[in-house]
This record gives structure tokens, C-alpha cells and sequence, in this order.
């Protein structure tokens, strides 16, 4: 079918432009097309902006081994009614995803349950060198330094050397010192309070594990991602990136910190752990800056009922898939941010640092993956209308403004005004390492 998305302002690579837009065969065929052209379907954009589908490069779907807290056909509708079109799923599933065959046993999993689009990570033990050198259809290799148990964890200097050296994919990593948090469990006789959870794991620990690794990646010439920034110490060590370095930041560090324990507890325990309000500054202003490249969501939804654990059996991890483009939006109405910025920050920049093919911007020949907004728009967040499976929200009951009205995926509608189309399946992302990242696209 040939589908016309007619009166939206649209945010192009250029700019924003009140321009039409032509699909075909799932691919973006012309922009601003000739009067009279003739389609199957107009969709009628009046008052709306046309975006790029969000891509979220870090999330936790659960899927396979621990669906009770999220499966990849409810995060995807999350995801649909979030905005997002793309996502990057973390290896710490069960089974663990260490293998070319697990890898590819996930990718088949995707291709029957999932609404939006899709790829997975390759995760590093202290065991499968080979595995990471040979493998393909993935965005890159995840590294635990830190916050992980079993064979996930890797903080052994030599073996990180050779991955490092040996490997070609690019590498993305969790950074948060082992050895400084468990010297901060002991102090605190392993934490009695979820505000304990910020002082385990500090600013310290999150320094030191960030610039461990950019001295590897940099010693080996070798590019790398730095996952979920907390602190802004280190959005320091991101100004000499030499060409290799990224990072990205999450809501939950933008917008809550210490203080929001006493109102929130275990909802906002995460890893790496909230820090301060200087900090929310902190990392507002090297995003702004251009030092934090991207928004990812670090997604990783808990039952309500494992969340209101004591510490420290409460697990971390938040939802925020759901919620996380409306939160930018309601910023862009605040004065914070522009709506440019925040598809720089969505869409373009993440797709751009994992060598995506065709994604992250309106342009001609790019896969049809859009969301329109209505920035208008005003709703309260509220628990029990959220789609992912945990059916919560740590921003329950916080109104914003500006939300995803229509999610189209590959040209197809997947969803529109709080519906869902579930014969619309997703595609397997496609990645060109030869493109080289961030800084050469």
C-alpha cells in the first residue's frame, strides 16, 4: 500500500517542516510529494508533529526465563504505546544470551511475539572469547563491570584486555565498580534501607568502573558505549571521546534522586543507584552539551510485589518504556529541552551509534517507523493503565504534557489512540558496523 501522512509538522534531519509524507513497502518513498499523487490510505496529521520511531538501545523484555515480570509481547506494546519502534535488549535473560545459538533462538522468539522492531545484545562471560569474536546479527557486546553475579560478571583486567583487543564489535558496559561496592556493603553491614542502596553504590563506584573502561577502550582503539550515566563526575571523562567514546543517560537519572527514596523506596532503586539533584543537573547539562549522546530507558520491570521486599532482597529496576517519550515531550512544553533535541536524543543518536540500517530519521529511503504527537496532549500517568506486564509506574500519578498518538511500524499502524494492531510483527534491526558509529555517520 501506498499510505500518505498528510498536515503534520514533520522533524526532519533539517529541521521541522509542515511537509507530507509517502510510504511504500514499508519505506519512507518521498518527502513533501507532489500534489495528487496517488495512495491507498491518507492519514490526516493536522495539529500533530510527525517524529522518528523512538529507538531504545537498553532494555531488560525478560524474555525467555522470567516472563512473569515482562514478555516481549507486552513490552513491545509498551513500546507501541510509548512511541518506540526499535529496541536493544540486554543478554541477562534465562538463558543467558552468551551464544551465537542463544542469540539466534531469541531473534526467532522476537520474530513471532513482537510488535516493534528488534535486536539483542551478545553478553561477555569469563568464558566465551570465541563466541563474541564470530558473531553477528547483533548490535554489540554487553559487559557487566560490576552489578551482576555469575557468569554475566566480568572484572578480571587480563580478560577485559582481550576482549578489548581481540574483539571487533562495538562494546557497551554496565559501570560500577566491584571491588568499592563491596567495601560499601561491608560498611554499612549490607544496607538495612533502599536509601543505602546510593551509598553501596556511590559515586565512587561508578567513576572508577567509567574510567577503567575508556582507558581500555582508548588504549585499544576500540569503540565503546557507556551504559546508564549516573553521576556528573563522569560525564567528565567523556570530553576527550577521541571518536570512540558514547554514553547515554536514562529518565530516572534526569529526573529523580536521593530525596525521591522517602516518597518512592524500592520503586526508584536502580543500578547504578539515583545520586543527587546536583547530579540531575549535572547530566541535563552534558546531554545538552553533546558529552551524553543519547536517552535509552535501562527498562527492567519487577513485580510490585518483589519490589516491596525489604532491602536489600528488593530487586532493581524500573519500567519506563511505556512513558518515556511523553516524559521528554511534557519537557519540550516545560522550555527544558526542543523537540529537535529530543529526537537527536531518541531516535537519530541511538541508531547512529549501533550502525543501524535505515533508522532514526524522516528521510527518503529510511523505514517507515513514526510516531505522531500531539503536544497538546495532556494525561496523568496512572498504574493501571499501563500495558507492560509489572503494571506500575514509578511516575504513577505525575501529569504531562505531549504523548504518542499513533505508532506506525514498517508503514504499519501498530498504534492508534490507545488500540493496538497485534497482526503487525516487527523486523529484525539490521547493522552495519562498517559505518562506524556516532561520530562518522
Amino acid at each position: 500500500m501506498r499510505i500518505l501522512i498528510s498536515g503534520a509538522t514533520c522533524v526532519l534531519p533539517q529541521g521541522p517542516a509542515r511537509v507530507d509524507v509517502l510510504i511504500e513497502k514499508g519505506k519512507i518513498l518521498g518527502i513533501d510529494p507532489p500534489r495528487g499523487v496517488q495512495v491507498d490510505e491518507t492519514i490526516h496529521a493536522e495539529d500533530l508533529f510527525l517524529l522518528p520511531g523512538v529507538v531504545d538501545a537498553h532494555v531488560h523484555f525478560r524474555d525467555p526465563g522470567l516472563t512473569h515480570k515482562e514478555d516481549l509481547r507486552t513490552a513491545t506494546r509498551a513500546c507501541a504505546k510509548g512511541g518506540v519502534t526499535s529496541f536493544l535488549e540486554m543478554p541477562n535473560t534465562k538463558p543467558l544470551t552468551i551464544t551465537c545459538e542463544r542469540l539466534h533462538e531469541k531473534l526467532a522468539l522476537a520474530s513471532e511475539k513482537s510488535l516493534v522492531n528488534y535486536g539483542f545484545y551478545l553478553g561477555a562471560t569469563i568464558g566465551n572469547l570465541e563466541e563474541l569474536k564470530s558473531a553477528q546479527r547483533t548490535p554489540g557486546i554487553k559487559i557487566f563491570i560490576g552489578s551482576s553475579t555469575g557468569d554475566l560478571l566480568v572484572d578480571d583486567q587480563q580478560l577485559l584486555e582481550r576482549i578489548f583487543a581481540e574483539t571487533t564489535l562495538p562494546i557497551c558496559a554496565h559501570c560500577e565498580d566491584e571491588t568499592t561496592v563491596r567495601a560499601n556493603t561491608e560498611r554499612l553491614g549490607g544496607g538495612s534501607s533502599y536509601e543505602d542502596h546510593s551509598q553501596i553504590r556511590d559515586e565512587a563506584a561508578a567513576v572508577v568502573a567509567t574510567k577503567r573502561a575508556i582507558d581500555l577502550a582508548l588504549r585499544h582503539r576500540h569503540r565503546f558505549h557507556v551504559l546508564h550515566v549516573s553521576t556528573a563526575a563522569e560525564t567528565e571523562l567523556f570530553r576527550d571521546h577521541q571518536g570512540l567514546i558514547t554514553a547515554e543517560v536514562c529518565p530516572h537519572h534526569l529526573f529523580f534522586n536521593v530525596d525521591d527514596y522517602e516518597r518512592l523506596g524500592s520503586l526508584v532503586q536502580m543500578n547504578p543507584s539515583i545520586k543527587t539533584a546536583a547530579d540531575n543537573e549535572g547530566l541535563w547539562r552534558a546531554l545538552k552539551a553533546g558529552r551524553i549522546q543519547m536517552i535509552a530507558t535501562d527498562h527492567a520491570p519487577h513485580t510490585v510485589e518483589e519490589k516491596q521486599q525489604p532491602y536489600p532482597k528488593s530487586p532493581s529496576g524500573l519500567p519506563a518504556v511505556e512513558n518515556s517519550l511523553a516524559l521528554m515531550l511534557d519537557c519540550v512544553n516545560a522550555g527544558i529541552c526542543s523537540l529537535e533535541s529530543v529526537v537527536h536524543w531518541m531516535c537519530d543518536a541511538p541508531a547512529r551509534v549501533w550502525d543501524m540500517v535505515g533508522k532514526g530519521r524522516i528521510a527518503e529511503g529510511y523505514d517507515a517507523d513514526l510516531v505522531l504527537v500531539d503536544l497538546g496532549k495532556k494525561q496523568t500517568v496512572r498504574n493501571q493503565t499501563q500495558v507492560t506486564k509489572c503494571g506500575w509506574s514509578p511516575w504513577d500519578g505525575v501529569s504531562l504534557q505531549g504523548w504518542p498518538v499513533r505508532t506506525l511500524v514498517k508503514g504499519h499502524t501498530v498504534f492508534l489512540n490507545g488500540q493496538f494492531d497485534e497482526t503487525v510483527r516487527g523486523s529484525e534491526i539490521e547493522f552495519d558496523h562498517a559505518l562506524g558509529g556516532y561520530w562518522r555517520i
